[in-house]
C-alpha cells in the first residue's frame, strides 16, 4: 500500500496539468480553431458552433473523469476506497465516458451518412470502438471495487 500512497501525489500533479490544459483548450484553443476553420472554409462555417459545442463538451467529460478520479485518490490515501462513496465517484466516471460515447456515436452517424471519403467515418469508428472498450473496462472495474467492497465489509464484520 505503501508504493500505492507514493504514487498519489505525481498522478496528482499530472491530473492538476491536465485539468489545466483541459481548461485551456476549452475556453480558448477550441473556439479559436473552429473560427479560424469557418474563415479558412465559408462553405463550412455552419459548423464552427456546433462543433466547438461537440469539442467542448467532450472535454467537459474528461474533465468529469479527472475530478471523480483525484477524489478516489482522495479514497486511496486514506483507505477509505473499498467503501460506498468510491462507488459514487466510479459511477461518475462510467457516466461522463457514457455520455462522451452517444455524442460520439451521433457524431459518428451524422458523418457516415454524408461524408464523401470514408476516412474520417473509419476514424471515428475505430474511437468509437475504444470508447464503448473503455466504458465497459469501467463497467468491470465498478463491479470489481463492489465485490472488493462487500468482502472488505463481511470481513470487518467477522472481526
Amino acid at each position: 500500500m505503501l508504493e500505492v500512497r507514493r504514487a498519489v501525489a505525481p498522478l496528482r500533479v499530472f491530473l492538476v496539468l491536465l485539468f489545466a490544459l483541459l481548461v485551456m483548450l476549452q475556453a480558448f484553443s477550441l473556439p479559436g480553431q473552429f473560427a479560424h476553420m469557418a474563415e479558412e472554409s465559408p462553405d463550412q462555417a455552419h459548423l464552427r458552433w456546433p462543433l466547438t459545442a461537440v469539442a467542448v463538451f467532450w472535454v467537459l467529460c474528461v474533465q468529469v473523469v479527472v475530478v471523480c478520479t483525484w477524489r478516489l485518490l482522495a479514497l486511496v490515501q486514506r483507505d477509505e476506497i473499498f467503501s460506498a462513496g468510491a462507488l459514487r465517484w466510479v459511477d461518475g466516471i462510467v457516466g461522463a465516458i457514457g455520455a462522451a460515447w452517444v455524442v460520439l456515436l451521433g457524431v459518428f452517424l451524422l458523418v457516415g451518412f454524408t461524408a464523401d471519403d470514408p476516412g474520417l467515418p473509419l476514424l471515428l469508428f475505430v474511437v468509437l470502438l475504444a470508447g464503448a472498450a473503455l466504458g465497459l473496462l469501467m463497467v468491470v472495474m465498478r463491479a470489481l471495487l463492489r465485490q472488493a467492497t462487500t468482502l472488505r465489509t463481511d470481513m470487518e464484520a467477522v472481526i
